[in-house]
């Protein structure tokens, strides 16, 4: 791409020409389907911001975007908290731009049950915990794993998912069928991404109406988008110019039904890495 006079060439090769596209990763916050039209519409307005092919992908795991950014095979990606802290603990990589929702760049992680459910808060729920078919996210989410395990495990009720005191304990792989699992009543109770959640209510996916918060985290800072640790400042800039400037409704609709992108910065996140280590998603500092 050029901007500002600065060529940039792909995956991190400075020897790549110009027609080498910029490999740009997203994680599974959602279904395929639920994100596809956003996806191919934010390919597009990067490419005429950053004048060069850009190719957005749907990657099928938090752990590949992981090793992708570390081995700079792609350019960005847009991960979870918790994904972007093992990058940066693994190989460097730097936040550079998140979202906003609702005038706001924080949210937070629920632990919900239908609307049927006979608990009103987590408290109850804990009472009949040896009857209770808990799901979360995937293993690598921060709101849909990490935050509320680590809440579980202060309480004395998880370790993992082969010590807990549930009678069963589930991993969905995605926010959207949590909501779905726990609607048709498959499970008890589960985590989701209260930014994802009212996405998908605004989109008509989910009725609210049947479903009650029983848990709500405190504030948690949203999903980056991540750069190798060998970006230059320059390309960092160009990145982050060329999101601030996208108000596409079908591009923010699928981030969380964001109003606007923002700046980030690793500070943001040090909140999280306190359970995230106790999770054992991070290594022990030496």
């Amino acid at each position: 791409m050029i901007t500002g006079g600065l060529l940039i060439a792909g995956c991190g090769n400075e020897a790549a020409g110009v027609d080498e596209p910029l490999e740009v990763a997203v994680i599974p916050s959602q279904s395929i389907g639920e994100m596809q039209d956003g996806l191919d519409q934010l390919e597009h307005e990067l490419e005429e911001a950053l004048r060069q092919e850009v190719s957005v992908e749907h990657y099928p795991n938090y752990n590949a975007v992981v090793e992708a950014i570390n081995h700079h095979h792609i350019d960005l990606a847009y991960v979870g908290p918790v994904t972007y802290l093992v990058a940066r603990d693994q190989s460097g990589a730097k936040a550079i731009v998140t979202q906003s929702i609702d005038g706001s760049p924080y949210y937070h992680s629920y632990i919900k049950a239908h609307i049927d459910a006979p608990w009103d808060s987590l408290e109850e729920l804990l009472d009949d915990k040896e009857q209770v078919t808990f799901a979360f996210g995937s293993h690598s989410s921060t709101s849909g794993f990490t935050v509320p395990g680590y809440e579980l495990m202060n309480r004395g009720v998880y370790t993992d998912e082969n010590d807990h005191a549930f009678d069963e304990v589930r991993f969905t792989g995605s926010h959207d069928i949590t909501a779905q699992v726990l609607l048709s009543q498959d499970v008890d109770a589960g985590a989701i991404d209260s930014a994802i959640y009212h996405a998908l209510v605004r989109d008509g996916v989910v009725d609210d109406s049947q479903l009650k918060t029983l848990w709500e985290s405190e504030p948690l800072y949203q999903y980056p988008w991540i750069v190798p640790a060998e970006t230059g400042d320059d390309v960092i800039e160009a990145f982050q110019e060329a999101f601030l400037a996208i108000d596409h409704p079908d591009i923010l609709r699928i981030f969380g039904g964001a109003d606007a992108f923002v700046l980030a910065d690793v500070e943001h996140y040090e909140g999280i890495e306190e359970a995230a280590r106790a999770m054992g998603l991070l290594d022990e500092p030496e």
